[in-house]
């Protein structure tokens, strides 16, 4: 088996010193992680409540700028405005870019502008936009006016693209070469110049137009001879990314080609910057929470929102399902006088809508996030519904079963068992019907399935098995 060659010594014959300790690996258990130990944070607050400024300070220096970021979020209002007071200056500019929307606003209007200015002025070009675009207009014009003239105007262009866009996530410091070069020459560029990214992942090959046409991984660049031209080594089968690319595409394409990083053309295919794996990874977060909140009818930031905020965002939707409900209660004060002559079903009838609204669920959710993900289009569309269809129909036959059987030896009426179970199989199969073909059928006209979807399928299960079974009750018991 080969093994991995290391030298002994440098070309003097000096003894090549010990390799350094993994301390991750002596500190790190299998069984730890590295979230922030509750006592760290406890800490924390009690030297900010007793003014111990100092060993605050020392608690926070040592932690990763995400870590930071948590703590601030998980403290009180009070509590955060102390530890601003003692950081702000301090802080590093990229715990503001970890920081969830609604407490970086707090923490921005405490900071003050000059603090912002001097912060913006440190990040890398895509978050800066980030945390620049979610300022008021009035902030934005106040901030600009104190950055340097550069900084200003990319920042101005980069909002002028459309929000959620490629223009807006990638990052304009990146490591373009021409395609006439060495490797010896592109290693040369990268050590003598002063302004390359700090980290890069891809050398971007460009045209005299300066429009890309391949690209290297690092690697690859480290392992060939200094004589050897650039297009002997690139790869020209690269993924470019248009700057009006909707976010959720660009997330799409680096999931499915497996990208690291990947070149932002416009639209004469010239090379304005480079979108990186760790800009996606925040996209795809925000998505999935998007689509999660959206199915529950909440906003995205209703964990760190002021009560009244959430209230606010939430009664909406609680409206809408208020008025569904009602149309439900509609349904069942038609069948008033069949449930007065058999009180049964009054105790029965929840259970079909219950187990109907929890199966189009199931089937709503899984159809929503794979319309997400690209993974259910018009091209699968009909497979899934069949087989949502076959399983709706099991689940259907396999509770009409065991309801039916409840209801025989409850209330002593094997009539009342069928006409349970046949509602049941029913509902589950328009449950299995409605979470497939809404979704779709939203996506189709435009709109984004995770709005609307679970309270058209709530409706429709509710409705249908309220209707089934008063209507099944009403023709064969009384």
């Amino acid at each position: 088996m080969a093994q991995q060659a290391a030298p002994k010594g440098d070309q003097n014959g000096a003894a090549e010193p010990p390799p350094a300790k993994d301390v991750a690996a002596e500190q790190l258990s299998p069984e730890e992680t590295y979230d922030i130990e509750p006592e760290l944070v406890s800490e924390v607050v009690q030297a900010l409540q007793a003014s111990k400024i100092k060993k605050a300070e020392k608690l926070l220096r040592p932690l990763h700028p995400a870590d930071v970021a948590d703590i601030i979020e998980y403290l009180g209002s009070e509590e955060r405005r102390l530890l601003i007071d003692v950081i702000g200056g301090k802080m590093e500019p990229e715990v503001l870019s970890h920081l969830d929307a609604s407490v970086r606003e707090d923490v921005i209007d405490q900071l003050g502008p000059r603090n912002l200015v001097q912060a913006l002025s440190e990040l890398d070009s895509d978050d800066a936009v980030e945390i620049f675009e979610d300022l008021d207009e009035e902030a934005q014009h106040r901030i600009l006016a104190s950055l340097p003239r550069a900084y200003r105007q990319l920042l101005e262009e980069s909002l002028s693209y459309p929000e959620d866009t490629a223009g807006r996530l990638m990052q304009r410091e990146l490591v373009a070469v021409p395609s006439a070069w060495t490797v010896g020459q592109t290693i040369d560029y990268m050590r003598a110049a002063e302004e390359l990214p700090d980290d890069f992942y891809d050398l971007i090959i460009v045209n005299p137009k300066h429009r890309p046409v391949g690209v290297i991984p690092l690697s690859r660049v480290l392992r060939t001879r200094r004589p050897v031209r650039l297009p002997e080594i690139m790869d020209t089968d690269m993924k470019l990314i248009p700057l009006t690319m909707d976010q959720e595409d660009v997330a799409y394409t680096f999931r499915q080609y497996g990208l690291v990083s990947a070149p932002v053309v416009d639209d004469a295919g010239r090379l304005v910057g480079v979108i990186t794996v760790d800009d996606v990874v925040h996209v795809i977060d925000e998505e999935a929470e998007e689509d999660i909140m959206m199915l529950a009818g909440v906003g995205e930031t209703d964990l760190y929102s002021a009560a009244l905020d959430t209230t606010k965002s939430r009664f909406p939707w609680l409206v809408v399902n208020l008025l569904t409900a009602i149309l439900a209660s509609v349904v069942i004060g038609l069948f008033e006088t069949t449930i007065e002559k058999l009180v049964a079903l009054a105790v029965l009838m929840p259970i079909v809508a219950s187990m109907g609204g929890n199966a189009g669920t199931q089937t709503l959710t899984v159809a929503v996030r794979s319309i997400a993900m690209k993974d259910l289009t018009a091209a699968n569309a009909m497979r899934f519904v069949g087989k949502e269809l076959i399983v709706g129909s099991s689940n259907g036959i396999l509770f009409a079963i065991l309801t039916g059987i409840v209801a025989w030896l409850w209330f002593q009426s094997p009539e009342l068992g069928i006409v349970i179970g046949a509602a049941m199989v029913f509902n589950m199969v328009v449950a299995a019907l409605s979470g497939t073909l809404i979704p779709l059928g939203l996506e189709r006209v435009g709109v984004d399935p995770a709005i609307a979807s679970s309270v058209f399928v709530t409706t429709v299960t509710d409705v249908v098995g309220f209707f089934a079974f008063l209507s099944l009750a009403a023709l064969f018991l009384l």
